[in-house]
Formats: structure tokens, C-alpha cells, sequence
């Protein structure tokens, strides 16, 4: 497994001496070096970001540990060891894409990731075209100041600066949020080819369960700093678990559950979009 967790709790500092919030308790969890399209949900003050946070080395475990490739996280920093490997092997994209920006134009921006992790200059240069294209970023934009882009632009650049030095892993925190429809969809379809067509494993932190019953493989539902939930869309979609852990049903699950009791059918929710709905009904019914 890429990433291990073992009994791990964190505690964060509270307003007075000695207080603490728990925000994680008693995780044991594992995450593949690939194929994985993991989807961590549930509602606000779950433990969804705090998790991720730890899958690479963001945040230190308060007790456990976390096993991330050959690396062993603990709660003593002066026994881990050094995060950079870490950091190049999963790549974190952050909820607000300007927390990544910092450069002088979208192109260095994208560079500075290839840059940093020990590739040469030109090399970097191509890796940023590279993920810039694929992330339908114009040539137009490359020189202008990443602070002058729209939010939706912003993200993709904050997107491609991780792409462009090629992690094992991608973290990704909310990675549609902001974005309109037509933009959300492009981004989504990005990381489901990464995940598709170079195996690599995607974690992605989200509300949207029109997005987590298209694209997850796997749902990890947080509920008080606990794992309440591990396994397939399906199976969370039809237990109780997800009204548990404060989540809504996907539109198009309502739309089964419709249908099966407007007109007395019983479809089944391994169905994944409008298309492959309409052709299951015209199975059933003509």
C-alpha cells in the first residue's frame, strides 16, 4: 500500500491551555499506489480535510502512524524524515488555488513544481507545456500574472503546477468548487483520465455526490473524526449509512427511486448517467 494509517488521532490546540479538539480518532486505512479513485466525504468538521492532510505529511498524527511509501510518520517530528521525497510523490491540490500561486506568470507558476523536485530547466519548460495543454490552458495566458486570471483559470494553473512533475498520488481538496458546470466537468474528466489512463491513484475531498457517484471507485464517509463508512458508491448509496454521515442521495439515484415508484419498476442503482438510465428503460419497458 502507498499510504498506511495505524490507529492515528490527531488533536488540535484549543482556545485555553492544555484544551484540545479531536479531530481524528482511531484511523486504520489504506490507500493504493494506483487505480484508486477515492472519494472522502461528509459534512463540514467531519475529519475530511484533516485526513487527507496527513496522507502527505501536512500534518503530523497526534498518536499512530502513518506509513506513506517507504516512509513512517509519527508524532515526534525530530524522528521523521525529511517530507520532501514525500511531497513528490503525492501532490496536494488545495481548495483555493491563490494559497499555490506565487509566481510571475502562469508559466513559472507551472515550472516551479518540476523546478523544485531537481528536473533542469528545459525539461520543466516542457512539463509545464505539457500539463498546461492538457489542462486547456492557452498559450495566451502563459505570460500573464496568475493574480490577473479568473477563479476557474486559477485553478487549472494551481492543477497543472502538480501535474507537470508528475506525482504517484493526487490529493485534491474540493477541486470544483467555484467552478461553473461546463468548467467542473472538464476538470472532473482531467483527473478521470489521469486516473484511467495512468493509473494513478486520485483522492479527492467533496460534497458534491453527483461527483462521487460518476467518478469514485471508493467513498471513505467522515463522520465525527471517524471512518463511518469504506467501500463502494453503491453499497453507501443504498444503506441509511449516508443520511449518517449528513449526505445527500446523487440526482440521478432520486431519479431511479422515482421512476422504481411512479411507474413500478425495479431498477437497480448501477447506473451511472442519463444515457445509460434511458436505455436501461427502454429495456424495461417497451
Amino acid at each position: 500500500m502507498a499510504i498506511s494509517f495505524r490507529e492515528v488521532e490527531h488533536n488540535y490546540a484549543g482556545l485555553r491551555k492544555n484544551d484540545y479538539v479531536a479531530a481524528l480518532h482511531n484511523i486504520n486505512l489504506d490507500i493504493a499506489a494506483q487505480d484508486e479513485f477515492v472519494a472522502v466525504v461528509g459534512q463540514t468538521g467531519s475529519g475530511k480535510s484533516t485526513l487527507v492532510s496527513h496522507m502527505n505529511a501536512l500534518l503530523l498524527p497526534t498518536k499512530g502512524s502513518v506509513h506513506i511509501f517507504d516512509y513512517v510518520i509519527t508524532p515526534k517530528k525530530r524522528k521523521n524524515p525529511k517530507l520532501k521525497p514525500i511531497r513528490k510523490r503525492i501532490g496536494f491540490v488545495f481548495q483555493f488555488p491563490e494559497y499555490q500561486l506565487f509566481e510571475e506568470t502562469v508559466l513559472k507558476d507551472i515550472m516551479f513544481g518540476p523546478l523544485n523536485f531537481g528536473y533542469k530547466e528545459e525539461e520543466a519548460k516542457q512539463r509545464a507545456l505539457q500539463a498546461a495543454k492538457m489542462l486547456g490552458i492557452g498559450a495566451d495566458l502563459l505570460e500573464k500574472s496568475p493574480f490577473n486570471l479568473s477563479g476557474g483559470q486559477m485553478r487549472k494553473v494551481a492543477i497543472a503546477g502538480i501535474l507537470a512533475y508528475n506525482p504517484d498520488i493526487l490529493l485534491l481538496d474540493e477541486p470544483t468548487r467555484g467552478l461553473d458546470p461546463k468548467t467542473a466537468l472538464e476538470v472532473m474528466e482531467i483527473f478521470n483520465r489521469v486516473n484511467k489512463e495512468y493509473k494513478k491513484t486520485i483522492v479527492v475531498i467533496t460534497h458534491d455526490m453527483n461527483l462521487v457517484y460518476k467518478y469514485a471507485t471508493r467513498v471513505i464517509g467522515m463522520k465525527d473524526g471517524m471512518v463511518k463508512f469504506d467501500g463502494k458508491p453503491i453499497d453507501l448509496f443504498s444503506s441509511n449509512i449516508y443520511k449518517e454521515c449528513h449526505l445527500t442521495k446523487p440526482d440521478l439515484l432520486c431519479l431511479i427511486d422515482y421512476l422504481n415508484e411512479k411507474m413500478n419498476l425495479n431498477l437497480g442503482y448501477d447506473i451511472y448517467s442519463e444515457e445509460e438510465l434511458l436505455k436501461r428503460l427502454k429495456e424495461v419497458i417497451l
